[in-house]
């Protein structure tokens, strides 16, 4: 089977104005960096991210790129809030379309399985079915009509995520404690799947790093370009590669703070490719 490697400014240019993108990672954890990095110095505008998000939807409401925003929460781990996401939100600058946790679980699921969404009791009597309009209830056609929450499926036009290895198929292992979702978010796009990974690898080397089956859940099936990214999850953490760079997490953050700081930041860490 021929190679899928690409660059990042490579799938960039698959990508389209208006799109719903997912990415993977959790928090301050694992992100797609490069790739992210890549959108902000592109044209792209008006995107949905879709994402259990940190820094790369802070980073990209900063850049002027996201429309709305689809998320559990915001948070840089170690510092609670998204500044930048928060600044967008607060301003108006972003559609705010706020889940629980389950809930984002579902939606993910859902699209998977590509089925139009999911019910759960998760929800019900809270102000999430006042806050985000795609939320509605159903009735259980089953034994007593139950009623419930309809989690809508979420419809990627494409998902970018972040392992440890790969190999140059789009096979992929995580290392980490965590897979974060990442096949969630993959197979939930039809098409324009995305990995970039630490270190491209031979196939062999891959399971025998890997160590076990648990941690081959990304095959070369469930993705269309894989992109040899080595420090690309930075400034988030990409155990056991490296931890987060807290430092830079909190130059990051301090850029929140004005127009003239985040120029800097962009100037000096996104503006430039790594």
């Amino acid at each position: 089977m021929s190679s899928k490697l690409m660059s990042p400014e490579a799938v960039v240019a698959t990508l389209e104005e208006g799109m719903t993108i997912g990415i993977g990672g959790w928090g301050s954890r694992r992100k797609p960096m490069s790739i992210v990095r890549a959108i902000a110095r592109s044209s792209l505008r008006d995107l949905t991210v879709v994402s259990f998000a940190g820094p790369d939807l802070g980073l990209l409401c900063a850049a002027g790129k996201v429309r709305r925003a689809v998320y559990p929460f915001a948070s840089l781990d170690s510092i609670a809030l998204e500044p930048h996401f928060r600044a967008a939100r607060q301003s108006g600058a972003v559609e705010d379309v706020p889940f629980d946790e389950g809930m984002f679980l579902l939606g993910l699921q859902a699209a998977a399985w590509r089925v139009p969404f999911l019910p759960t009791r998760v929800g019900l009597g809270s102000d999430l079915m006042k806050l985000n309009p795609l939320l509605s209830t159903v009735r259980s056609p089953f034994t007593d009509g139950t009623e419930l929450v309809a989690v809508p499926a979420f419809e990627l036009d494409a998902a970018i995520c972040h392992l440890n290895r790969a190999d140059e198929r789009g096979n992929a292992s995580f290392l980490g404690p965590d897979l974060y979702f990442d096949d969630l978010f993959l197979r939930a796009a039809p098409t324009r799947r995305f990995i970039s990974a630490e270190r491209i690898v031979p196939t062999a080397a891959l399971a025998e790093e890997a160590g076990t089956e648990l941690r081959l859940r990304i095959a070369r099936i469930m993705v269309d370009g894989v992109v040899e990214s080595p420090g690309g999850a930075w400034f988030t953490s990409c155990v056991p590669d490296y931890e987060r760079d807290e430092e830079l997490q909190k130059q990051y953050a301090a850029a929140a703070r004005s127009p003239e700081d985040w120029a800097e930041f962009y100037r000096k860490h996104v503006e430039v490719p790594s």
